[in-house]
């Protein structure tokens, strides 16, 4: 017997990495294959590539021999995400970034600081040993057809493990966390998660990585047992800060997408190259290869003006930002500070409140109004909802603030003569009157009194 075969069989992922193959030896003995065929899925993962690399071959060629010891051909015990290879040259780590983000808006309208966001979210996913808080990657959109779904199948395309959900029920999401640690990616979660509690609580409990896990019972005897839910974690829905508890959403990076304008355009994710996705993903393993240490141990400068929690959603991001250099790290900075004031209470209402309100500036001789007087406008209609929005009685200026603050709105300090009160000006709308409320952003036409415009200038509606 070869002194391989004299090898103890491996119990652990410690155990498997003492393995060692004599370089002399080819190809490696069947013993060894036996020893790494045994382990768990997720174990052998851990260490394959550095078998592979031991004894000479491939990391494709070990899983067909590693298959063919467990003699097994179920296509069940595979892994359920692609095989991805790290690039085998070095790559630089501001070009990766860059490549991702670049990636992202060739198919979805998106801010470029949300674009930058979304890129570290992504690359974080790589480094999700290396790090000790997982935020969530929330896409929200206040209407259909705004592009989340696309979001979140493109961060997946790049992410580390990912792992679509729909239709699963909790506890089979349990197990699959415990075994194969994936990037979880769970679309309509406005309707995935309602009413279920238990799954709020592996989003929630998996945020930081000492408090991973969640109690349950399992087997006749209803013993308790330990889940581990440490991972990343993705949601796409509509108005998630709805149907979200608050406490999900402070554990978040939040994405607010907005329907796209006529001239607006991306391309189809579904006429894509897989090859775009291969190479980046690859280069994506090698990043967090190279600089995983590097990860671990930086402590980058978090800007004041972040909330506590802010500050820890955004760690692990600057860290990474920082392998990549100045100009990443400024960009991150730049993303922090604009995404973490975007998350904001509203409701599903908006789209009907904007129609409202654009029929309040049609009738109006002016492009600016008090608060007070729109709230007034908006209530004069019984029929509407915003007569008794508030328990019965009208709606509060804060309500209002609230439902228009996802489109980008909010009450400013206008100019009446010599007051000064809290209202609107018609500008501030007119983003979000183009993408809400035509399919084609051609809108009625009014002229404004110029006595009356705010510019001095003659104004049109649109």
């Amino acid at each position: 017997m070869s002194e391989n075969s004299t090898l103890p069989r491996p119990s652990s992922v410690a155990d498997a990495q003492s393995i060692r193959i004599d370089n002399d030896s080819t190809p490696p003995d069947e013993d060894v294959i036996d020893k790494l065929a045994a382990m768990k899925p997720l174990e052998y993962e851990r260490v394959r590539h550095a078998k592979a690399k031991e004894i000479g071959c491939r990391p494709s060629v070990l899983d067909q021999l590693v298959k063919a010891a467990r003699h097994d051909d179920d296509e069940s015990s595979d892994l359920p995400f692609p095989d991805v290879e790290p690039w085998p040259e070095r790559i630089v780590p501001a070009q990766v970034l860059d490549d991702v983000s670049t990636t992202i808006r060739c198919f979805v309208v998106i801010e470029p600081e949300e674009a930058d966001a979304a890129s570290l979210w992504v690359t974080f996913t790589w480094f999700i040993d290396s790090v000790a808080v997982a935020p969530l990657a929330i896409v929200n959109a206040p209407e259909m057809a705004c592009g989340k779904s696309v979001l979140l199948d493109v961060i997946g395309r790049m992410s580390a493990r990912p792992l679509p959900v729909a239709n699963v029920s909790t506890a089979s999401l349990f197990r699959s966390v415990e075994l194969w640690k994936p990037t979880l990616l769970i679309d309509e979660a406005d309707t995935f998660t309602r009413e279920n509690t238990e799954l709020k609580g592996l989003i929630n409990a998996g945020h930081t990585r000492a408090n991973a896990f969640v109690l349950r019972v399992e087997g006749e005897n209803n013993e308790p047992r330990r889940f581990p839910v440490w991972g990343a974690k993705a949601l796409a829905g509509i108005n998630l800060q709805k149907h979200l508890p608050d406490a999900t959403m402070s554990r978040a990076i939040v994405f607010n997408l907005r329907r796209k304008l006529q001239h607006e355009t991306v391309e189809r994710l579904r006429h894509a190259d897989p090859g775009m996705f291969e190479e980046t993903t690859s280069k994506l393993a090698r990043f967090a290869e190279d600089y995983a240490d590097q990860v671990r141990r930086a402590r980058p400068h978090l800007p004041d003006s972040l909330s506590d929690r802010a500050q820890d959603n955004w760690e692990a991001l600057l860290a990474i930002a920082e392998c990549a250099g100045a100009e990443w790290l400024r960009r991150a900075l730049a993303a922090a500070l604009k995404l973490s004031g975007s998350n904001v209470s509203a409701t599903s209402t908006g789209s009907e409140l904007l129609a409202d309100i654009l029929d309040v500036f049609y009738h109006l001789e002016s492009n600016k109004i008090k608060t007070a007087d729109l709230i007034e406008a908006l209530c004069e209609d019984e029929e509407k909802a915003w007569a008794s929005y508030n328990h019965g009685r009208g709606i509060t200026p804060r309500q209002l603030a609230n439902l228009l603050s996802p489109y980008g709105i909010k009450p400013k300090t206008v100019r009446f003569g010599n007051n000064t009160p809290k209202g609107y000006e018609l500008s501030l709308f007119e983003d979000a009157f183009k993408r809400y409320l035509t399919p084609s952003g051609n809108l009625p036409q009014r002229r404004i009194d110029s006595s009356n415009s705010c510019d001095g200038e003659d104004s049109d509606l649109y």
